[in-house]
């Protein structure tokens, strides 16, 4: 059970991080303070997919039935060439254990609502458009706790700060001044609602092409598509957007094809660079930790980070109540928890050179297998 030392903990970032470990935190009975720097919970975006192991995750967290009930839950990853024409299944099997499906998606908004209610649901009011501007530990760091000042004026006193604020974390500038920035990969990432036929029951990418097409399920009519570009860094206008997409799928057969069709100036299409760092750990100082995108970003071609984000915040939350000291919660935290982000940061950019380089479809997709399956492993 967490000390008086560390009954009070600030979360720092009201992502999936955040609101997954204010839900896990105030579960053990930790007072816990949640900011962000954002004006409220609205986010932007299209679909998520979500993996066997996210979804174990899920269910940890206490929300996989609303997930499985609002979003898409199923089996198996169907490979298709650009013509539309299956090349085989990646399966997606978690141990009957587990108790989740192997594979699922959801709408962004969708998820942020049932996690959001949950936080509130636990008494805990975020305080928004509000950010860190200065962390002071207690002399060496081996003090009782750490003071916080924030940008409104006010202050706090907590035995713990949880950084859950994102790629672009202001917790990791401050507690690492000399961390890595992110940096593009060489892709970018379009997405896209699309209808879902009735016969399309699971994940597919489309390989083979100068660019990746795929989709995901996220709701009984709903799917998004995705497409993966290989390109130097640019800034697309909201007007350039559906042209240029239309031209990208061009090539492809099967749904994709009448997908394409339906595009015009009116759809919405979110398209973004993709960026990642590497932070050798640990990922905390003194009582300051780092979670999720903020100590360990990843891209998305194995579609982990959030379930990266997840675990995170529920092995902290486990830590923190078997062993009550923060030092020692930091530590079993980091013996849980590099290795296995290590390895799907790492396979997700694997993944990406090889969309780069155009590897034969059956190169990508054994990454992708093997990756999954080391994941299913007990966290």
């Amino acid at each position: 059970m967490a000390s008086k030392q560390t009954e009070r903990v600030l979360v720092v970032g009201a992502g999936i991080a955040g609101m997954s470990a204010t839900i896990a935190l105030r579960r053990n009975g930790v007072e816990v303070d949640l900011i962000d720097i954002g004006t409220d919970w609205t986010v932007t975006g299209a679909g998520l997919t979500i993996t066997g192991p996210t979804l174990r995750a899920f269910r940890q967290l206490g929300v996989y039935d609303e997930i499985v009930a609002q979003g898409y839950a199923g089996e198996g990853i169907r490979v298709c060439g650009v013509d539309g024409e299956p090349l085989g299944d990646i399966p997606t099997p978690m141990p009957p254990e587990a108790g989740v499906r192997g594979s699922g998606g959801i709408a962004r908004p969708v998820l942020y609502r049932i996690l959001s209610s949950r936080v509130l649901a636990g008494g805990v009011r975020p305080r928004f458009g509000t950010a860190v501007e200065r962390i002071a530990h207690d002399g060496d760091g081996d003090g009782d706790g750490v003071d916080v000042t924030f940008s409104d004026g006010t202050t706090g006193r907590y035995g713990m700060v949880v950084g859950a604020d994102g790629i672009y974390s202001r917790t990791r500038e401050q507690m690492f001044p000399g961390a890595p920035r992110p940096e593009y990969t060489g892709q970018s990432v379009w997405r896209m609602f699309v209808p879902r036929p009735p016969e399309v029951d699971r994940r597919h990418y489309f390989l083979g092409g100068e660019a990746k097409v795929g989709w995901t399920p996220v709701s009984a009519t709903r799917m998004y598509l995705f497409v993966v570009e290989r390109t130097p860094r640019v800034v697309r206008r909201p007007h350039e957007l559906a042209g240029r997409l239309a031209g990208l799928l061009e090539p492809y057969g099967g749904h994709v094809r009448r997908f394409r069709a339906s595009i015009d100036g009116d759809t919405g299409i979110v398209f973004r660079p993709l960026e990642s760092f590497d932070l050798p750990g640990p990922w905390h100082s003194g009582r300051v930790i780092l979670i999720g995108d903020a100590a360990h970003p990843t891209t998305p071609q194995l579609a982990s980070g959030a379930g990266l984000a997840v675990e995170d915040a529920l092995v902290l939350a486990e830590e923190l109540d078997r062993h009550g000291s923060v030092a020692e919660t930091f530590e079993a935290f980091a013996a849980r928890r590099e290795q296995r982000c290590r390895l799907a940061v790492e396979s997700s950019i694997e993944i990406g050179r090889l969309e780069q380089r155009q590897a034969p479809p059956e190169a990508q997709t054994a990454v992708v297998e093997r990756a999954l399956a080391e994941l299913t492993e007990p966290v």
